[in-house]
C-alpha cells in the first residue's frame, strides 16, 4: 500500500465543489475536520448537503463562535442536512422556517445503519425503529415491509461524495486512531464516500498505531491533512 497524499486544509477545500454531499464524523464538533471546514467558510461553497450526527454548535468550549460545521450552517452554505437532532445549532430550526434549508431528521442508530449500509453496498435497512412515526413521512424511508408479523422500516443506504474525518492521529498509510468521543460515526463516514480526507492532530510513523487499534484502515483513506491540534 502506498503513502497517502498530504494536503493542506486549503488543498482539500478546493476539492470539494458547489452540490457536494459530505459526510461528517464525530459529535458536537468533537471529531470533525474543523480546518478543513473553516477553509470551506472562506471559499464560500454553496448548496452543500451535510451528513453527521448533529450540526455542532454554535458556541465552542472556549466561546468560539459557529464551532465545527456549524460555521457553515451560519454562513448559509449549506441546503440540507441529513441528522440526528440539531439542538446545539437553533439557527438550523431557524432556516428550516424561513424555507433555505431543508432538514432530514432520522434516529441516530438508523443514521448510523444508512451510512453502514451506503458503505457495504445494502440496498437498504430494515429497522422497527420509527414505525407509525413521522419518520414514515421522511424522504429516507421507502415504506414499511412486513416480517414475521411485525413492522418494519425500509431506511435508504446513504453515501457521499466526500468524507470528512477528524482524526487525532493518522500513520502516512492512512491508518487512523480516534481518541475518546472523536470515534463517533468516523468509522462508518470512512467506508460511504467516493472521496475520504482524514484531517488529524499528527501524522505518525508506520508501526506507531498498533495494528489492533486502528480504527479507520488506510485503505479507506485517499487523503491525509495535518490540522490543528485539538
Amino acid at each position: 500500500m502506498a503513502k497517502k497524499p498530504v494536503l493542506t486544509a486549503a488543498e482539500a477545500a478546493k476539492m470539494i465543489p458547489e452540490g457536494a454531499t459530505i459526510l461528517c464524523g464525530g459529535f458536537l464538533a468533537c471529531g470533525q475536520a474543523r480546518a478543513i471546514v473553516k477553509e470551506l467558510v472562506k471559499l464560500g461553497t454553496k448548496n452543500l448537503t451535510l451528513v453527521a450526527n448533529d450540526m455542532a454548535r454554535e458556541t465552542g468550549p472556549m466561546g468560539e463562535k459557529y464551532f465545527g460545521i456549524a460555521e457553515l450552517i451560519h454562513n448559509h452554505q449549506v441546503k440540507r442536512i441529513i441528522a440526528t437532532h440539531v439542538g446545539m445549532t437553533p439557527e438550523v430550526g431557524q432556516q428550516s422556517a424561513e424555507g433555505t434549508l431543508e432538514v432530514n431528521l432520522i434516529p441516530q442508530g438508523s443514521l448510523a445503519e444508512c451510512v453502514r449500509a451506503g458503505g457495504a453496498g445494502l440496498g437498504g435497512v430494515l429497522t422497527p425503529v420509527g414505525v407509525d412515526t413521522l419518520i414514515e413521512q421522511s424522504p429516507l424511508c421507502l415504506g414499511k415491509q412486513t416480517i414475521d408479523g411485525k413492522e418494519y422500516l425500509l431506511m435508504k443506504p446513504i453515501r457521499g461524495d466526500f468524507a470528512l474525518l477528524g482524526t487525532y492521529k493518522c500513520d502516512e498509510y492512512g491508518n487512523c486512531w480516534y481518541k475518546g468521543t472523536m470515534r463517533n460515526f468516523n468509522t462508518v463516514m470512512a467506508t460511504a464516500a467516493d472521496t475520504v480526507i482524514a484531517e488529524c492532530e499528527y501524522i505518525v510513523p508506520v508501526g506507531e498505531i498498533e495494528p489492533e487499534n486502528i480504527h479507520t484502515y488506510g485503505m479507506c483513506v485517499d487523503y491525509i491533512v495535518e490540522g490543528e491540534r485539538k
